[in-house]
């Protein structure tokens, strides 16, 4: 339908980059970007042990191996001294992601890219509206992926999107997520092809919610603020914090809590009583049964996910209620 390209054209323009894909997810997002680009058996690809599993399993979708490695305990996110360390004759790709929408260390990333020869696929699935020394997540790598889940800063239900500046790589998966059929011979699929188009329904939502974009990323912004000036005094919370010379979109704004004997269980558990949903921290990749033979021991990622939470950053609430919760927040950890 009509607001397909119009929405791809949209987003494109957003982002800064020449194409933008829509499709199914993030995770089909993550997953056309590898095939597209050749990866698969015999291959590895680096990738960062906090993050959603959905960074990590596209990897398998295509038969090659993730290689799971630690992220900075600053920024939670990707460690460029472990992709270094993480580095094989089979490495193709490295996936960074900008974790809750803090900007990894991205410069740094493409130049190890650069010298070892790696593709890179930006996982930008958490950061729309991120941006670093003012380009916006997602125009750094060979692609870069979205997600417009329920949750995400904009929505369209279900969906996503791969941006690249490679028009011709971009035009293949256009084709390839439309079950790779040559229109002009009725039903003819030359390739194998997948069922990962956007629906038109879903592309009218992404441009009703892109023109609202601006509006979302400063509520995001102005919600870290109120949490940092209501528990910066706290000494034992640090912050998720980003890269020098970023600008994070604060998708969720997470803290760590550094105090003895603090189970963040029953923190989260006392704070829903009081009327405040918070959420674990991601756990790490290295955990899952199924990914253990693919990772070293993490110790970063997973200090993160025991002292981790995620505070509520809907932009459903409004100012107040942020204070609200930040005070109560306040109280619990203090009683």
């Amino acid at each position: 339908g009509p607001f397909v390209p119009e929405f791809e054209e949209k987003f494109a323009q957003y982002i800064g980059a020449k194409r933008a894909v829509s499709t199914q997810s993030g995770t089909a997002a993550l997953h056309m970007a590898l095939y597209q680009l050749g990866i698969g058996e015999g291959d590895e690809v680096i990738v960062p042990s906090l993050t959603f599993i959905a960074t990590i399993n596209p990897v398998l979708f295509v038969g090659a191996k993730p290689v799971i490695v630690d992220v900075d305990p600053i920024t939670w996110n990707i460690d460029p001294q472990e992709i270094k360390k993480a580095i094989t004759k089979k490495t193709k790709a490295i996936i960074p992601v900008h974790l809750y929408g803090s900007v990894c260390n991205i410069d740094e990333i493409i130049e190890i890219a650069r010298e070892n020869k790696l593709l890179v696929i930006e996982d930008a699935t958490e950061s729309l509206g991120a941006t670093y020394k003012n380009v916006q997540t997602g125009a750094f790598g060979d692609f870069g992926c979205f997600s417009f889940n329920g949750n995400k800063l904009i929505t369209t239900g279900g969906g996503g999107m791969i941006v690249s500046n490679n028009q011709k790589q971009a035009e293949h998966i256009k084709f390839l997520v439309n079950q790779a059929r040559d229109a002009s011979k009725g039903y003819y699929h030359p390739e194998m092809g997948f069922n990962y188009r956007m629906t038109n329904i879903e592309a009218s939502l992404g441009l009703a919610q892109l023109e609202r974009i601006d509006e979302f990323l400063e509520k995001k912004r102005k919600f870290r603020k109120i949490y940092q000036e209501v528990l910066s005094n706290l000494s034992y919370i640090k912050f998720q914090e980003e890269s020098d010379d970023a600008s994070g979109s604060w998708w969720l704004t997470c803290i760590k809590i550094d105090k003895n004997n603090m189970d963040i269980n029953n923190l989260m558990l006392k704070l829903k009583e009081k009327g405040i949903p918070t959420r674990r921290v991601f756990m790490p990749a290295s955990e899952m049964p199924y990914l253990k033979k693919f990772s070293k021991p993490c110790p970063n990622a997973y200090e993160i996910y025991n002292k981790g939470i995620c505070l509520p950053s809907s932009t459903l609430n409004e100012k107040e209620d942020i204070k609200k919760a930040a005070l109560i927040i306040k109280g619990s950890l203090n009683g």
